[in-house]
């Protein structure tokens, strides 16, 4: 499985976590065999959020192959496009996890809830995506 999180620069396991998913710097990508150990680490430059706004990240992650992406907070429009692409939203408290590190174990332990629609942020400034 191939798990995708916003970074901030470098990027890598223990990079810290973007605050916002469309403008983060890279998305660290880890690659996680049958048993969640991981396989390898690797990280994708983000295509821009200016230009296509927050669909640009979506599409060049569905490019790169990726099957989960781990959130602390997400708007509507990338929640549906990640929908239909077949990439998998889960949460976690960008507050209680902070590195990369802290989210892959919380994901390979099955810990971190998938995202619903229900739960993207509104748009009103105080939400961190």
């Amino acid at each position: 499985m191939r798990v995708a999180i916003p970074t901030n620069n470098p990027g890598g396991l223990d990079a810290d976590r973007s605050a916002h998913f469309g403008h983060c710097d890279v998305f660290t990508v880890i690659e996680l065999d049958d048993k969640n150990k991981i396989e390898s680490v690797a990280t994708i430059a983000n295509g821009g959020h200016e230009a296509g706004g927050c669909m640009v990240p979506v599409q060049l992650l569905s490019d790169s192959g990726v099957e989960a992406i781990v959130v602390g907070g997400l708007g509507a429009r990338p929640m549906r496009g990640f929908a239909d692409a077949g990439i998998a939203v889960y949460f976690a408290d960008p507050n209680s996890v902070m590195s990369v590190r802290d989210v892959i174990d919380g994901f390979a332990a099955n810990r971190l809830p998938v995202m619903h629609a229900d739960q993207v942020c509104k748009g009103s400034g105080d939400c961190h995506h």
